[in-house]
């Protein structure tokens, strides 16, 4: 077997309720069975959320030791945020709760918010996060009901921050942010600047560095590029 064949570097849509490491099994699994190997190292740049769709980087054979070189490349991703109420994962993988009301939001005072949060910025993760505490995915613990330790802040950049649409209590935006910015906790940490509470109820990543999602392939067309 040629094993610069098995070496690539593909460019993924990953599909909503899919878990990046869905995809990533998926693949090896695929690759395994196409080319009767017990083994194969597969690997992805920049986890998503189950929730979330889009741009997935994925690497295969000895291309994996080649992941590092792209975990520093900046992100762009469109979401859309609700106000008026939050969920305790910040996205709608749990059910709103403390709905308030957003009456007095205006146009000017979200643009001016929005402004607000770009550059250097100060970011908790949210505890439903594959951050690690004492050897395990936060969002384990999470989803157990366990009390999750206060976690620290972490610096983050968002480099661009641009107001697509607005249809009350919804706010579709477009974001370009450094490695580590989690684009729920933005959500909701707009929401408290907006003192009205906020989570992400949508989120598609369309880039990462220069590498667009509009030149991936669908996972159901898994056998043209493995």
């Amino acid at each position: 077997m040629n094993q610069n064949k098995l070496s690539n570097i593909f460019l993924l849509k990953k599909p909503v309720k899919w878990t990046s490491f869905d995809v990533v099994k998926k693949i090896r699994f695929a690759i395994k069975k196409k080319y009767n190997l017990k083994k194969i190292k597969v690997g992805h740049c920049g986890t998503l959320d189950p929730l979330a769709t889009g741009l997935l980087i994925i690497f295969t054979g000895d291309k994996t030791k080649s992941i590092k070189n792209f975990e520093g490349l900046e992100k762009t991703y469109i979401g859309t945020l609700k106000m008026g109420c939050v969920t305790d994962s910040f996205d709608a993988e749990t059910p709103e709760k403390n709905h308030q009301e957003y009456n007095d939001v205006t146009l000017e005072k979200i643009k001016k918010v929005f402004i607000e949060f770009e550059g250097l910025q100060k970011q908790i993760p949210p505890i439903f996060s594959a951050v690690k505490v004492d050897g395990e995915r936060l969002y384990k613990k999470a989803r157990r009901g366990e009390k999750v330790t206060q976690l620290n802040y972490r610096s983050i950049i968002i480099h661009q921050l641009e107001i697509l649409d607005i249809d009350i209590p919804y706010i579709k935006f477009k974001v370009t942010c450094s490695k580590g910015t989690y684009i729920r906790t933005l959500a909701h940490d707009i929401g408290k600047r907006l003192n009205c509470g906020a989570y992400l109820v949508q989120l598609n990543r369309v880039a990462i560095g220069d590498y667009s999602l509009q030149d991936a392939y669908d996972i159901k067309d898994l056998e043209s590029f493995i």
